[in-house]
């Protein structure tokens, strides 16, 4: 293990590069603040993720550190386990104040996204994590996004503290069931998980509250808790995973669950299973969790047309239940019900809403979907208009094959 002294640059490089395995940093649901009236530092607004754009089109970047890749614990698809041979580095809090404070006035970053390694026990690593929220909020002034990856092990009044400055807490699941946290992460107790992530949950609803004489008590996190989730390092399937999900989103009320693709470690001498997906299975994943949070769909209907339990990797799951489904379509546009439209391949929310707000007035047509922003060419064949119609399109043996995509001359060399 390497622990020679290491300068500020030198930290940053690595620890900026351990970071990329923490899939959870998205910003968006926080409270608005900004220093325009000259009292503070930084600003947030209500969307963005790290390094990736918003919904008005700008790009919003996090300084994405860990605090540490020193770690105590050995989980086997862990690059900064104990047992890793990879270069070590380590913040005091002092430096990750002064990184973002000082990317923020060069105008990199809009806020901090923090993860760490666990170092001597949970607590002093959360007691170091809290420190350096608590120093950017009150001593620094700084009114961006905070994000901290807290720590399960730590004590909860660490964690309460942690919520009073951070917008976002997350704490990792870690893998699909508790079966495979035991067998890869044996240190790590999902019931303590599952305690942790409650107690965020009440301390957020708590915060909602005001007291007998009307005043309201200092917001906990409000942008809320997510969580992350590693996928292929163990054999769960698809529809475990979205049922795990599921579940989660429901007891904890989660902002997201992300899924982080598992890629095997060079010098893990750790027995994984080799499932490793590709990042595909990652995308079709978000795309299926996005259909149980926003277009009602269930998890059995998702992964109910594959015998294994898995996402079809070469169409998307809203298509694939279509295709599955074709005794449900086409579906006459002027007249279905809303939770019909949603599932409908090419339809989005919005061009839904506006569906149902248009036909109030008059028949729709062709051209009134395409300046809606509905994806007609993945439409077309499951519905019908007063001047489209799909024909027999939606009983064509060859319809999968029009949005499969095409083959690829795989490369001899």
């Amino acid at each position: 293990m390497n622990i020679m002294p290491r300068t500020l640059q030198d930290k940053l490089a690595i620890l900026s590069d351990a970071a990329r395995y923490d899939a959870s940093c998205a910003s968006s649901g926080t409270s608005r603040r900004d220093s325009r009236d000259g009292k503070g530092l930084g600003s947030t607004e209500g969307s963005g993720i790290c390094h990736a754009y918003a919904p008005d089109g700008r790009c919003i970047s996090l300084l994405k550190i860990l605090m540490t890749n020193f770690c105590i614990f050995d989980c086997a698809y862990c690059v900064n386990r104990v047992s890793s041979n990879t270069p070590r580095a380590r913040f005091s809090p002092e430096e990750v104040v002064h990184l973002t404070t000082e990317f923020y006035r060069r105008n990199y970053i809009e806020g901090l996204f923090l993860s760490s390694g666990i170092i001597q026990t949970p607590d002093k690593t959360m007691e170091d994590m809290v420190r350096i929220a608590r120093t950017l909020r009150l001593e620094e002034n700084f009114r961006g996004y905070i994000h901290l990856k807290t720590i399960p092990d730590a004590s909860p009044e660490l964690i309460a503290e942690a919520g009073l400055y951070a917008d976002r807490l997350s704490i990792n699941v870690e893998l699909p069931t508790d079966a495979a946290v035991k067998a890869y992460a044996p240190e790590k107790s999902p019931g303590q998980i599952r305690g942790a992530m409650a107690d965020v949950k009440a301390q957020r609803r708590a915060s909602k509250d005001r007291s007998h004489t009307g005043k309201r008590p200092a917001k906990f996190a409000p942008a809320g808790q997510s969580t992350q989730m590693i996928i292929g390092a163990d054999g769960s399937n698809d529809a475990t995973i979205l049922g795990q999900s599921s579940g989660l989103y429901g007891a904890y009320g989660l902002r997201r669950v992300y899924y982080s693709a598992f890629s095997p470690i060079p010098d893990s001498s750790a027995k994984l299973p080799l499932v490793t997906p590709p990042l595909q299975r990652e995308h079709r994943l978000y795309q299926a969790d996005w259909l149980m949070r926003f277009y009602g769909f269930g998890v059995d209907e998702i992964t109910g047309s594959r015998a294994d339990g898995n996402l079809d990797l070469e169409i998307d799951p809203k298509l694939a239940w279509a295709l599955a489904h074709r005794e449900e379509f086409p579906l006459d546009v002027q007249r279905a019900d809303k939770a019909m439209l949603l599932r409908v391949p090419g339809f989005g929310t919005k061009t839904v809403d506006r569906i149902l707000a248009t036909r109030r007035h008059r028949d729709l047509r062709y051209d009134d979907l395409r300046r809606m922003g509905a994806a007609l060419k993945k439409a077309r064949p499951f519905i019908t208009l007063r001047d489209w119609s799909p024909g027999g399109t939606i009983d064509s043996a060859d319809l999968r094959t029009r949005f499969a995509p095409p083959p690829e001359q795989l490369s001899l060399f």
